[in-house]
């Protein structure tokens, strides 16, 4: 099964579409896709045929996604927790994912016309090494797209993820790239696996579980969150119309709460940055007082030099997770 759908929708479709259209739109939309199981044994199918439908699922939300000018999703693919379920199992989610990642290597010219950037999210180091090398051929190839995103979690949980970005700037103070004053609760944001991307304006769960499961519990802070109790594979275009009204009836409290807290975090790095620079006045002015000319260029010194820091580390930052998939793709050419 393609990871593109082609096909337009259907009159009924269109005229809703074009209906929610006129309202706010969220711009990226996540989802836990919960019910795969579940689905299959109502079907009395086999688990890994339940995986499969999931999957063929994704594919068609994708289309629909694609028709509603949703220009970013992200899926919950397979958590680090999934890996305590049973070795038939797991070793048949891995075999899956191999087989959709290369068959998404096939279809790379349709992905480039839909200028599809596929990333994912997640260490990569606990699959087993094909498996890596797969996704990050994937990766490589899309990288260029712009067009609209998808991010796959896989061996990701929010937690795992949250700890990571602290281990890569406790990695730039002791690199000597940051300060341990340049950290801040941007600087963590922007070293998640999820530092290209917007933080998702709606996430949708399936399957009637009304817990976020350690999915993206950093980003969706001020996200609009919606649980419907139908299963994964058995989710419709109408389903998804459903959540996107739930999203624009909150639109505005949303929008409020996003604001309120983007000026909260311009206001705490400013604070932050003031009480640098007074604690460098006052161990170099000779127990002068600075007046207000000084206080105010060692301000802006200070902030200009911290933002450099910042950037190289992110700069450095980015070089190394490059580095990563760089590395997989060439192992994978030499075997």
């Amino acid at each position: 099964m393609s990871w593109i759908r082609e096909g337009e929708l259907n009159l009924l479709e269109k005229i809703s579409a074009n209906i929610l259209k006129a309202g706010p739109m969220p711009k990226h939309v996540a989802f836990i896709m919960d019910g795969n199981r579940r689905f299959a044994r109502k079907k009395n199918m086999g688990r890994q045929e339940g995986h499969m439908q999931g999957f063929n699922k994704l594919a068609e939300t994708l289309r629909w996604c694609k028709h509603l000018n949703i220009k970013e999703v992200t899926v919950y693919a397979f958590s680090i927790e999934n890996f305590k379920r049973t070795k038939d199992e797991v070793d048949g989610l891995m075999e899956l994912a191999k087989q959709k990642f290369e068959r998404l290597l096939e279809e790379r010219d349709n992905l480039e016309k839909h200028g599809v950037c596929i990333r994912v999210l997640g260490d990569l180091n606990m699959l087993p090494l094909d498996v890596q090398q797969v996704i990050a051929k994937a990766v490589l190839t899309t990288r260029t797209h712009n067009k609209c995103f998808l991010n796959v979690c896989f061996a990701y949980t929010s937690r795992y993820e949250i700890t990571n970005a602290v281990r890569e700037m406790a990695w730039g103070v002791e690199q000597g790239l940051i300060k341990a004053s340049d950290v801040s609760e941007a600087l963590l944001s922007e070293c998640l696996y999820s530092n290209n991307s917007p933080n998702p304006d709606l996430l949708i769960r399936t399957s009637g579980e009304v817990r976020l499961s350690d999915f993206l519990l950093w980003q969706t802070s001020h996200s609009c969150l919606v649980f419907q109790s139908v299963l994964w594979p058995e989710y419709s275009f109408w389903n998804l119309c459903e959540a996107i009204l739930q999203y624009q009836l909150n639109h505005k409290s949303i929008q409020k709460a996003r604001d309120l807290h983007r000026e909260h975090q311009a206001l705490q790095q400013l604070e932050a940055d003031r009480a640098c620079v007074a604690e460098h006045l006052q161990h170099h002015g000779n127990g002068k007082p600075a007046d207000t000319q000084r206080r105010q260029e060692a301000f802006l010194h200070y902030t200009a030099c911290r933002e450099e820091r910042v950037q190289d580390f992110l700069d450095a930052l980015k070089h190394k997770r490059d580095s990563f998939f760089n590395d997989l793709c060439s192992s994978a050419i030499l075997a």
